[in-house]
């Protein structure tokens, strides 16, 4: 049996070289091919937009405040400035308070004193009014004290009048709370000297002004035998610094200094120098 004639196509010449021949892709695969493709983008792309959506909302816990409201805002204001002004009003009346307390304290002290310093001038000016009538009856003593004053080594200790005395004492005492100043002659400020010079003018005895001199008047009296209205004085005799008056219990009466003033004293914490007797 003749086998059937097969036609001879003819090839390129070209179609023997391997590089020049190009495979041919089936349909199937190129099908495949893209389906895949398209599958990973669209695999890639869902991934990616889960993960941004989990980035972008994470989960947190929400809590809700309260809304302040303009009309809540302004009670919060004005209680807050009714406290305020409450306090300020508190302090200041606690402080006009205070002030009040404390000048009435002291308006009452200062009564006290201007009325209990008015009271002993009162005395001390009845005691002066009381020793004038005595003096026409004393001329005889006075002339006796201006001799004795030229005798100073005299010791006499006769007793001196106790009218006259207390008149003494009375004004010293009314002087006391008055100030020290140097060279004043009252009636509010004294200096030692002076204030001794004044007391004793009260019932007509003239002293000299200052207290070297003052020391050299009347009579001396040992400090063991001192009376009250005897004048003592500190520093030697004519040369005394200062002086006082003795009124007494060991105590004595001066215008110590500009700290203190018109005070008295106590003797044995200052002892004098000497002493004169001069009523």
């Amino acid at each position: 049996m003749k086998e059937p004639l097969v036609p001879v196509i003819p090839m390129s010449h070209t179609a023997h070289i391997r590089s020049h021949r190009k495979p041919r892709r089936s349909a199937t695969s190129s099908i495949a091919l893209r389906a895949g493709v398209a599958g990973g983008v669209l695999s890639m792309a869902a991934a990616g937009a889960s993960a941004s959506a989990n980035a972008a909302e994470p989960v947190t816990q929400t809590i809700e405040l309260p809304t302040l409201t303009a009309d809540m805002s302004a009670q919060v204001a004005q209680s807050a400035a009714a406290t305020q002004q409450a306090a300020a009003n508190y302090e200041l009346r606690a402080e006009r308070d205070a002030a009040a307390a404390k000048a009435a304290a002291e308006a009452k002290k200062d009564l006290a004193a201007a009325k209990k310093k008015a009271e002993a001038k009162k005395e001390a000016a009845e005691a002066a009014r009381k020793a004038a009538a005595e003096r026409a009856n004393r001329s005889t003593e006075r002339a006796t004290l201006s001799a004795s004053a030229s005798a100073s080594t005299s010791t006499s200790t006769s007793a001196p009048a106790s009218g006259s005395v207390a008149t003494v004492i009375a004004f010293l005492k009314a002087q006391v709370g008055d100030a020290y100043v140097m060279g004043a002659t009252g009636p509010n400020a004294w200096d030692c000297s002076s204030l001794v010079q004044a007391a004793y003018k009260q019932v007509g005895v003239d002293l000299p002004r200052v207290s070297q001199d003052q020391s050299m008047s009347g009579t001396d009296v040992p400090l063991s035998s001192i009376q009250v209205g005897d004048i003592l004085y500190w520093g030697g005799k004519g040369s005394a610094y200062h002086v006082g008056v003795y009124i007494g219990n060991g105590q004595y009466l001066d215008a110590a200094n500009p700290s203190k003033g018109v005070v008295i004293q106590d003797l044995s914490g200052y002892p004098a120098s000497g002493a004169v007797r001069v009523l």
